[in-house]
C-alpha cells in the first residue's frame, strides 16, 4: 500500500510518500520525502493553486491509495488557522478526486505514534524516524519530515486494524471450533451431560 502524508502549510507544506507493507509494521519504504514551497508566493488564492497543482502531481507519478494528513492545531491568529484549514481543504479535494480515503491525524496522536510521547519535540520525532527508516533528509525542512510521521502514523494504524482484523478472523474460527469440539464431546459421552 502507497500512503501520501501531508503536513499543510501556507509557507510550506511538507510532504511525503511511503511504501507501506500492512503484516509488517516495521517495514516502510520512504519513496519521497520534500516540500511544496509557497513562502514567494504573495497571494493566498495563488498558493492554493500551487497546493493543488502539486499535490495533483504527486498523486499522478506515485498513485497512492491512501492519503494521511495533519489536522491543523487550534492556534490564537484566526487568519492563520483560516488559511492553513483551506490549504489543508485543496489538499484532500485533491485526494478525494482521485477516489482516494483520507485520514486526518492530530499532532498529539502523530507524535505519540512515533515517539511514545504526545509532547515530543520535531526534532524528536525526525530523530526517531531517521532511526527507524532510511532516507535522505535535508534537516532544514522539518515540514518534510513532519508529513513522514503523518504517513508513519497512519501506517501504523491501519496496519494494527489489519492486524486486529486478522486476530478476531482467527478468534472466530478457533470459538467455532471450540464450539463444534465441545458439540462433538456432548455427541460422544451422554451420559456427561447434567
Amino acid at each position: 500500500m502507497v500512503i501520501i502524508g501531508i503536513d499543510p502549510g501556507t509557507i510550506r507544506m511538507g510532504y511525503a510518500i511511503i511504501k507501506s507493507n500492512l503484516s509488517n509494521k516495521t517495514k516502510v519504504e520512504v519513496l519521497k520525502l520534500g516540500i511544496i514551497d509557497l513562502k514567494n508566493i504573495q497571494e493566498h488564492a495563488e498558493k492554493l493553486k500551487v497546493i493543488y497543482e502539486e499535490v495533483q502531481d504527486l498523486l499522478e507519478k506515485f498513485s497512492p491509495d491512501s492519503m494521511a494528513i495533519e489536522s491543523p492545531f487550534h492556534g490564537k491568529n484566526v487568519q492563520s488557522m483560516l488559511k492553513l484549514g483551506r490549504s489543508q481543504g485543496i489538499a484532500m479535494a485533491v485526494a478525494y478526486a482521485h477516489n482516494m480515503t483520507v485520514s486526518e491525524y492530530f499532532p498529539k496522536q502523530i507524535k505519540l505514534s512515533i515517539t511514545g510521547n504526545g509532547n515530543a519535540s520535531k526534532e524528536q520525532v525526525l530523530r526517531m524516524l531517521q532511526q527507524l527508516y532510511d532516507f535522505d533528509y535535508d534537516s532544514k525542512y522539518l515540514d518534510a519530515s513532519d508529513a513522514l510521521a503523518v504517513a508513519v502514523c497512519h501506517h501504523f494504524y491501519i496496519s494494527n486494524s489489519a492486524i486486529a482484523s486478522l486476530s478476531k478472523k482467527k478468534m472466530t474460527k478457533s470459538n467455532n471450533s471450540k464450539k463444534s469440539n465441545w458439540k462433538s464431546f456432548i455427541e460422544k459421552n451422554p451420559h456427561r451431560k447434567i
